[in-house]
């Protein structure tokens, strides 16, 4: 029957394989990503700004269908300084 000493050192010896093992994952996941962002940027630069763009008009036609929204651009303006100023203060706050 093996030791406690002997038994720890065995698990210690997987522990650090397991470690090993997840670091040479990691690098490899890293490499691919980062080679993913170099191969192809014009792409993903297009993607994200499509995102965006349709995010922005997506709120427009969702704030076209509410009727008050649509007759009154000043409260919409009003709302969005009032998210933004309320934004910032909570931002000012955590950091």
């Amino acid at each position: 029957m093996k030791t406690v000493n002997e038994q720890r050192a065995l698990v210690e010896a997987e522990i650090r394989k397991l470690e090993q093992m997840g670091g040479t994952f990691t690098g490899k996941a890293k490499l691919f990503r980062d080679s993913t962002f170099q191969r192809f940027p014009v792409i993903l630069l297009l993607f994200s700004t499509f995102g965006v763009v349709a995010v922005l008009y997506g709120f427009e036609k969702v704030i076209d269908q509410i009727d008050f929204m649509a007759n009154n651009p000043l409260f919409i303006l009003g709302i969005g300084i009032g998210t933004l100023t309320l934004t910032g203060s909570l931002y000012k706050k955590l950091t």
